[in-house]
């Protein structure tokens, strides 16, 4: 108990000039929005660093924006900032849209559908300080990490994507479908730049480009939980685009 509050007070004190925006890209999230929020404040508030949530949705038919407002007005304009568009245009332009708009010199990606507990946040942000990483990701397959809620069948096909992966790019790191990890700003905002992938690849682009700039890459394990409400965004046609995305960086790194 001793020990964890000295390294609280490390954290305070290497983070106190530190802000921290997480972006939140939503799409028909209105019932899981409310608890994300108020998972990332509880922990964010309980390790006492400076953030904003940053929420950019795309133009949810069930009135995830309305949602989003409501506990705008419940938290503050300071902590919630709702960045709206009018459409789905994909990951990418989301995270870029948010970057545009954020305040702080570190950014977080994560789902807002509760597979990425905010738990987590701060100790890849004790990673991240302590060893003055460019990026710490979220890993489901590192020692302690695992996938909760997932069939036999996506298990398979998840470890098989992760393994073909490592075979062909040796990229450094464990889990490069996640989306869950926080990111220095500039460099974040230069790997997006550096991708031409959509959709399931996006990811994976961006740990190997980050490891093609020699940016030093943490990992920090984590239980990732499947969609306790609304529908999996991972269709069918992933299984190809992934494929079709793994030989294109495999011939072009």
């Amino acid at each position: 108990m001793i020990e964890r509050e000295q390294t609280k007070k490390d954290i305070k004190e290497l983070t106190k000039n530190d802000k921290y925006s997480i972006l939140l890209p939503t799409y028909n999230e209105i019932e899981n929005l409310p608890i994300i929020i108020w998972l990332i404040i509880k922990y964010m508030d309980e390790s006492d660093l400076d953030y904003e949530i940053i929420v950019i949705d795309d133009g949810s038919p069930d009135g995830t924006l309305d949602m989003a407002k409501q506990l705008q007005n419940v938290y503050g304009e300071n902590k919630i900032v709702l960045r709206p568009r009018e459409k789905k245009l994909g990951l990418g332009t989301a995270y870029m849209h948010g970057i545009k708009h954020a305040t702080g010199n570190f950014i977080v990606i994560m789902d807002a559908d509760l597979s990425h507990h905010p738990k987590f946040i701060p100790k890849m942000i004790e990673q991240q300080r302590y060893l003055d990483l460019d990026i710490v990701s979220g890993t489901r397959y590192a020692q302690g990490g695992g996938v909760y809620g997932w069939d036999f069948k996506r298990k398979l096909i998840s470890r098989g994507a992760n393994f073909l992966t490592q075979l062909l790019l040796r990229p450094g790191a464990s889990d490069l479908t996640g989306s869950f990890r926080l990111y220095k700003k500039d460099v974040l905002e230069k790997l997006i730049q550096s991708c031409i992938s959509k959709g399931y690849v996006f990811q994976m682009e961006m740990i190997v480009r980050a490891r093609q700039f020699k940016y030093t890459i943490g990992e920090v394990p984590i239980t990732f939980v499947d969609r306790l409400y609304g529908e999996s965004k991972l269709g069918g046609s992933e299984i190809f685009q992934f494929a079709k995305g793994l030989l294109y960086l495999f011939a072009t790194t």
